[in-house]
């Protein structure tokens, strides 16, 4: 109940806003709650660096890649394997509209995120990723968030 209720409470919190941006700390809570620390054997700092590397904690971010693809929300997912964003074929490995992806609430993120994750290259997919998180002390994206 009380994760539910949080997630409630942070989506409306955006939406009434109309904010697309969720903070660090707002965003660690959701993520524990979801059981994001130690998924695969990343860390939640591991999930908050590549929210940060991908969309600046973006939740309604879309981004035209060189390739003509887009890809979608706070993990900036791409629509041309991972969701279907009706522009063209997608493989839609993740079974979930691109658009659902940019939903306050963040579900379809974080379940498509851990299909993703849960392949063989993990966090790997993402190139931000590569570049700016993996294999540096991460520890300091926690800082001053309590969790629960």
């Amino acid at each position: 109940m009380t994760k539910v209720l949080l997630i409630y409470l942070v989506s409306s919190f955006l939406a009434l806003n109309q904010a697309s941006l969720i903070s660090r700390c707002d965003l660690a809570q959701v993520l524990q709650l979801e059981d994001l620390d130690g998924f695969e054997g990343y860390s939640l700092s591991d999930w908050l660096c590549l929210a940060f590397v991908e969309s600046k904690f973006n939740i309604s971010k879309i981004n035209e890649n060189a390739d003509g693809s887009f890809d979608y929300g706070l993990f900036q997912i791409n629509g041309h394997y991972w969701c279907n964003d009706y522009r063209s074929h997608s493989e839609n490995l993740c079974q979930v509209d691109c658009q659902d992806l940019l939903n306050p609430n963040l579900l379809a993120g974080i379940h498509c995120a851990k299909r993703i994750v849960s392949g063989a290259r993990g966090m790997n997919n993402w190139v931000e990723w590569r570049l700016h998180c993996s294999g540096r002390p991460l520890s300091y994206w926690l800082t001053g968030c309590r969790l629960g």
